[in-house]
């Protein structure tokens, strides 16, 4: 009897003891060691990548798309649609994005895709203004129509064939922070037009903020809208 008694006491003993020794290394030693290694070498990356304004106020993250839309005429109608403000560059649609209907008091920002086939909507195979309603294919006919009609001005005017993918469709999180250059120039004249400034001045914005595949093979070349934008206001001013 005194020997289990023993036994258990020892055994116990020894599995506080390997608790007490794991939970300051795994609890403690590890995550202080990882959080001081990411802060000393990765320091941007591990803070979330925010971005800052001229004035050192965080605005953002690269990481993240933000929306650039007029105020509503009425903040408490759900239902109205988002207006984009045109003096801005603007990122790829959103549609993929749920509404918050939890709370509505918050803002969430809530991140999927439409989860729908390429050819949902299309009639013989292609996406046409006969598309039904609410399928992929109309809300791409719908946003074409709406890139070529904002983005053209009363000295260029944007082709059907001009519209890359990415300004019609929205990415699988719904939350990229990117635009290919295609996309990036083919707004140029109309934010131009809107800040009053020379195309030349915001195409050599564009090139500026353009950054190529990762280690020249990975990806493909992308311009972060933030990042443009914050530019965008800084030359708007000077």
């Amino acid at each position: 009897m005194n020997n289990s008694v023993g036994n258990a006491a020892r055994l116990l003993g020894a599995g506080l003891r390997a608790l007490l020794v794991l939970t300051v290394i795994c609890g403690v030693i590890y995550p202080l060691a990882v959080t001081g290694i990411a802060q000393a070498l990765f320091n941007d990356k591990a803070n979330g990548s925010e971005i800052k304004d001229q004035s050192g106020q965080v605005v953002g993250s690269s990481l993240i798309g933000q929306t650039y839309n007029l105020p509503k005429n009425d903040p408490n109608d759900a239902e109205e649609a988002a207006r984009p403000d045109l003096k801005w560059f603007q990122p790829r649609p959103s549609n993929g994005l749920g509404s918050n209907s939890v709370n509505t008091q918050y803002s969430l920002i809530l991140s999927g895709a439409t989860n729908r086939s390429a050819d949902n909507g299309a009639v013989n195979g292609q996406c046409t203004k006969d598309a039904e309603e609410g399928t992929l294919c109309a809300q791409v006919v719908a946003a074409k129509e709406a890139v070529i009609a904002d983005n053209s001005t009363a000295g260029y005017q944007v082709k059907p064939q001009d519209v890359p993918a990415d300004a019609v469709t929205s990415s699988g999180s719904g939350l990229d922070p990117d635009i290919s250059p295609e996309y990036a120039e083919l707004q140029v004249h109309r934010v131009a037009e809107q800040n009053k400034l020379d195309v030349k001045q915001v195409e050599k914005l564009v090139a500026d903020h353009t950054t190529g595949r990762t280690l020249g093979f990975m990806g493909e070349p992308r311009v972060n809208v933030l990042e443009l934008n914050i530019a965008l206001k800084a030359l708007s001013k000077s």
